[in-house]
């Protein structure tokens, strides 16, 4: 007899009363995906601080910022693609636009914003381009010529770098940036227009929820540049010192890593960030509960009572409060600011995992509950997808696109 397959069977567990067909239907790849858009937006904003603002100290992680969301952008569809039953359907949004769709908005705005951060990255390194051709033109061996071939199809025939073409390509890429963060921010905030606009969903009908989700997202953005910029410079470092104890000749200039003064600058914009999208959080669960709709009971007891420890501990908490004290305590080093920037992290994927399945964690009946147990060892394709393998192949994804980039387009070279 042919089986039949129901989608959330094999990761919903339910309690009290709830219809027969309900199930937690959007699992953790719902979660990863407004996380890594959400990074895409943040990491955007944070190169847009040097290019549309003029934050000259904040000109070599701005850069980094602008390739790394990329290739955060280009891993960004991964968790709908993995969720989707049909993905070879997915062209479909693409090809067929619909305006009055928040989807097919999606492709729109996605292909609009991949095109714009594409054409800022080429302004911005043209020079860098045009002088790799003429560095590489007499050098010998395969190698060479083919890294000369694609920085000669990366120039796309613009070879002029005079102080006045520089010029032209520095206004055009500071208008892109000042053009790209409504887009970066739209880009975003549509996730949470989505979720806010379920009328059937008690948690997630508000107007606050895209403004809620654009501010996490900057906070994400800038913690998850701010890592990965420590990180990769401290290895650098490391390099550096292992290479100098073999030739004594290098000056302790030459060795330096991360730069404390510019990651002090960052985390200010962090701090601030994280001020406004704590305070719309806030503002929204106590207006929720002055307002005391007619949902508002079982709202309470998911709230405060099933999803208690992971709101207010560990999103709250741990994700919050505790990285604010961290980087508001005088005295903060490269050590503590790592802390910090993973609890801050941390606590924006539990506000995404909140949201995602704690809006799905009560029945339409309103007299039963739902649990979703993430799958950790997968026994068949779907388990694989939508469990903990799936989720760190799509968060893995985009640091593999950016270590390819990086070697093409070095955006955090060491100097």
């Amino acid at each position: 007899m042919h089986e039949t397959y129901v989608h959330g069977l094999e990761w919903t567990v339910k309690e009290l009363f709830t219809y027969p067909n309900e199930f937690i239907y959007w699992t953790i790849q719902i979660v990863m995906y407004p996380y890594l858009t959400g990074l895409v937006a943040g990491a955007f904003v944070l190169s847009s601080l040097y290019h549309v603002f003029g934050q000259k100290d904040l000109e070599d992680i701005a850069k980094f910022a602008l390739v790394f969301s990329f290739a955060l952008l280009l891993g960004a569809p991964m968790p709908l693609m993995l969720h989707l039953q049909h993905p070879e359907r997915n062209f479909h949004v693409l090809v067929t636009p619909h305006f009055t769709s928040a989807i097919s908005a999606f492709g729109i705005v996605f292909s609009f914003y991949t095109a714009v951060v594409a054409t800022e990255i080429w302004f911005v390194y043209r020079k860098f381009f045009v002088e790799q051709v003429n560095e590489l033109k007499n050098k010998e061996g395969l190698g060479n010529a083919i890294k000369r071939n694609i920085y000669r199809v990366l120039t796309l025939g613009a070879y002029d770098i005079s102080p006045e073409a520089l010029h032209k390509d520095e206004k055009v890429s500071k208008f892109l940036a000042g053009f790209g963060i409504p887009v970066a921010c739209f880009l975003h905030g549509y996730a949470g227009f989505i979720f806010g606009s379920v009328k059937a969903n008690a948690l997630w009908m508000t107007p606050l929820m895209p403004v809620i989700f654009i501010m996490s997202a900057i906070v994400s953005g800038i913690a998850l540049c701010l890592l990965t910029y420590i990180v990769i410079m401290e290895w650098q470092k490391m390099k550096i010192h292992r290479h100098a104890r073999r030739h004594w000749h290098m000056t302790e200039e030459e060795v330096k890593g991360a730069e404390i003064d510019l990651v002090r600058k960052a985390t200010k914009y962090l701090i601030g960030f994280m001020i406004a999208a704590i305070t719309l959080e806030l503002l929204d669960l106590i207006f929720r509960g002055y307002t005391a709709v007619k949902s508002w009971d079982i709202l309470r007891s998911v709230i405060y009572g099933k999803d208690f420890r992971n709101i207010f501990i560990l999103q709250y908490g741990i994700g919050n409060l505790l990285p604010f004290i961290m980087l508001l305590i005088p005295g903060v080093n490269l050590k503590r600011t790592v802390i910090a920037l993973i609890l801050v992290l941390f606590g924006v994927f539990m506000m995404r995992w909140n949201v995602v399945i704690g809006g799905q964690a009560f029945s339409l009946t309103f007299a039963g509950y739902m649990e979703y147990h993430m799958p950790l060892i997968p026994h068949n394709l779907e388990t694989a997808k939508e469990g903990l393998v799936g989720a760190l192949t799509v968060m893995i994804l985009p640091f593999i696109f950016f270590y390819f980039f990086n070697k093409i387009i070095p955006s955090l070279r060491y100097k």
